[in-house]
């Protein structure tokens, strides 16, 4: 943790810490530049696979991808299409498979399950993506493949590219692993298609912009809010507004959360009103009781992310905070309009050669 906080540590103090770090960095960046030229030439280029649309991030940490591509699946749902799923699985045994709502989080990740009982797609789980993609499309009815996270999985063929940076931290201090938080060089979001930041400031995007040295027009920007709609009990299933968690008098209340970013979720808690004691385990953390041992005498709260892996140990008083990404309806609309182009020239086509 000490590492991450001092990658994004605004006031630059740390900076002199990092700076052994940055011949590594240097290292770390043309090794991946050369990775990437590799793997696009072996990236499949045909039209008969759906179009993929990337949900990606440059930083490592989370960054809210997951909110959004349950809200992406849901709205290209509204308008007839088949959107499916395709993810690495982090957290899960590593081993290929598809998901559904009965599975287990040590099996196929916390984040697949979650999304694919949020919108109930066909969602793959592989450490390969490209073979990922071409077992989704071979058993599943999908004319659009959204990928959860992948932006350098460079083999895996992809239309559009989305990455999203979180509006608070931004680039961090802009330098690659391991003397910052990028996977890629900034440069790198010259080449995407949306840049969707979630939360901070009104000035976020020009700060960004000024930051990477993008132009005032590309990529196009928009920005997204996580919104808390409701919680959700871990162990029942009960749903109940905000105004309605109950808190008794005299019982103590925790937080505890396995993401990325930790503290996001703290600070959205503290934004409701709540003063909770917080745990901040590793993202994926796979939970046990051992990790809750206040679950029986408090109320404890957590992510929805982190309720599918504490299902089976929760007791009456834990529950999930549910959240929706509100999106502009400029940038809902300007997607949706794209992927039915993309899935309406790739039926042309295979109209075509048929």
């Amino acid at each position: 943790m000490r590492l991450v906080d001092a990658w994004y540590d605004p006031s630059g103090r740390t900076r002199a810490w990092l700076w052994p770090l940055w011949p590594l960095s240097l290292l770390f960046a043309t090794l991946g530049g050369v990775r990437r030229r590799i793997l696009e030439r072996r990236r499949g280029h045909g039209t008969a696979l759906p179009p993929v649309v990337v949900i990606g991030n440059i930083t490592l940490g989370g960054t809210g991808k997951t909110p959004l591509l349950i809200a992406l699946a849901r709205l290209l749902q509204a308008h007839g299409l088949r959107p499916g799923v395709v993810s690495r699985g982090h957290g899960g045994d590593g081993q290929p498979a598809f998901v559904t709502a009965l599975s287990q989080p040590r099996q196929v990740g916390d984040e697949p399950l979650l999304i694919q009982r949020e919108t109930g797609c066909p969602v793959r789980v592989d450490g390969n993506r490209q073979r990922a993609v071409q077992r989704l499309a071979a058993e599943h009815d999908c004319d659009v493949i959204l990928s959860d996270d992948g932006l350098q999985h460079h083999a895996m063929p992809r239309a559009l590219e989305l990455v999203v940076i979180d509006g608070v931290r931004l680039l961090g201090n802009g330098h690659c692993l391991p003397a910052g938080p990028l996977r890629e060089p900034a440069a790198r979001l010259r080449e995407v298609d949306w840049l969707v930041i979630n939360g901070g400031a009104e000035d976020a995007a020009a700060r960004l912009r000024a930051r990477s040295g993008l132009s005032e027009r590309q990529p196009p920007v928009t920005v997204m809010r996580l919104q808390p709609s409701a919680w959700v009990n871990v162990g029942s299933g009960q749903r109940l507004a905000l105004a309605e968690l109950p808190l008794v008098p005299g019982r103590a209340l925790h937080a505890v959360a396995g993401i990325g970013n930790p503290e996001r979720f703290f600070d959205t808690l503290r934004g409701l009103g709540l003063a909770p004691q917080c745990h901040a385990f590793a993202d994926h953390h796979r939970f046990s009781a051992a990790d809750l041992p206040f679950m029986q005498d408090a109320t404890v709260l957590m992510t929805s992310k982190d309720a599918v892996k504490c299902e089976a140990c929760a007791g009456p008083h834990c529950w999930s905070l549910e959240v929706e990404a509100q999106l502009t309806p400029e940038f809902t609309s300007a997607l949706l309009a794209t992927v039915q182009e993309l899935v309406l020239a790739r039926a042309a086509t295979s109209t075509t050669q048929n």
